[in-house]
């Protein structure tokens, strides 16, 4: 097999997760650029990949101010998803999802022999993948590409985590499609116990390690930290406090007593059943989104202590690295976190690459 290296550029960067999961697959994937617009989460990917490699800003203004790097084989990102996720109101119309266009554009640009296009299930039922799809006709953008998507669950490739993500896989049309990754754990998924189990129960503090700083973007960020050093708690207040000891393992909201229900909850006695949930200790969790530390945002309660996760333990059932350095406030970290493409699922997507190249 060829030991050389191969180029990747990361556009939509976040905090690396995706890049995490190639660096994690072989050596032989070497970033050459990121892009990320948001400070913390380029500062994270900074800290973590290396000074110098990302772009701090918007890939419209990136694809003005700079030459796309050239001889890149793979080009990986994730445009932002929020205005056609399943989660709250959609807008077709937003303007985050007209960011394919910048995606396509470094395509045409760099020329890359693959492309990897990650985002919310939702994706191939939008007006965006109807652009995209259109773009690989002949006279479209990407004429000289094709390139085929699925759904794929992170918790089926070794991530202990319930996560179906939309994967588009692109092609230059000299090549062949190198085709989906199969699932390597579908049938034994790795758990909750797998991934934090040996996690102390006590959180190690409240606020984030006092007095270091990173410089990065002309603005000052606290960090960088290794996940290990976020297993911080949060000041609660006592009837959170007593609605956590109330509810059992594997309970929920529902689980609670007349008197520990908040007014809305009395009046909704239907919903979501993980609001307020705790994580089962034999299942790989569920989604790890932006607010995991707030358990009325989802099924976030430990196991068994009577706290949400900790930044740390997110970050493992994200399967980050302890190598991994994260930039910012702890809700900023926490949005990284959440944000990020599960490593296993990543990896297994460029050991799937890395048969063709």
């Amino acid at each position: 097999m060829s030991k050389e290296t191969i180029r990747v550029l990361d556009l939509f960067a976040g905090a690396g997760g995706l890049s995490a999961g190639f660096h994690a697959a072989s050596d032989r994937f070497e970033t050459v650029r990121a892009v990320e617009m948001d400070l913390a989460a380029a500062a994270s990917y900074e800290a973590t990949f290396g000074k110098g490699l990302t772009y701090a800003g918007r890939i419209q203004d990136w694809l003005l101010e700079e030459d796309v790097p050239s001889n890149v084989d793979v080009i990986v990102g994730g445009p932002p998803c929020q205005g056609f996720s399943t989660l709250g109101k959609q807008d077709s119309e937003d303007v985050r999802n007209t960011l394919w266009e910048e995606y396509a554009t470094t395509i045409v640009r760099a020329q890359p022999k693959y492309f990897v296009v990650e985002n919310v299930a939702a994706f191939a039922k939008s007006r965006q993948f109807e652009d995209f799809q259109d773009a690989v006709k002949p006279g479209g953008i990407l004429e000289h590409y094709d390139f085929q998507h699925t759904v794929l669950n992170a918790a089926d490739f070794g991530a202990p985590q319930a996560r179906k993500r939309a994967v588009v896989i692109g092609h230059h049309r000299d090549l062949d499609f190198p085709g989906f990754p199969t699932p390597t754990s579908r049938k034994a998924p790795r758990t909750v116990f797998d991934a934090i189990g040996s996690v102390p129960q006590a959180v190690e503090g409240i606020d984030l390690p006092y007095g270091r700083e990173y410089e990065f973007g002309g603005k000052t960020f606290a960090g960088p930290f290794s996940a290990r050093e976020l297993h911080l708690g949060r000041n609660y207040r006592q009837i959170s406090l007593d609605r956590f000891a109330a509810i059992p393992a594997g309970g929920n909201r529902f689980s609670l007593p007349t008197d520990l229900l908040a007014p809305c909850w009395v009046k909704h006695q239907t919903g979501s059943g993980d609001v307020m949930g705790r994580l089962r200790w034999n299942r790989p969790s569920v989604t790890i989104r932006t607010e995991f530390f707030k358990p009325e945002k989802g099924r976030y309660l430990h196991p068994v202590a009577d706290r949400a996760i900790t930044h740390y333990e997110a970050a493992l059932l994200q399967g980050f690295p302890e190598t991994h350095k994260f930039v910012g406030s702890k809700t900023a970290i926490a949005r990284q976190i959440g944000n990020a493409v599960p490593i296993p699922l990543g990896a297994a997507i460029a050991s799937q690459l890395l048969k063709h190249l």
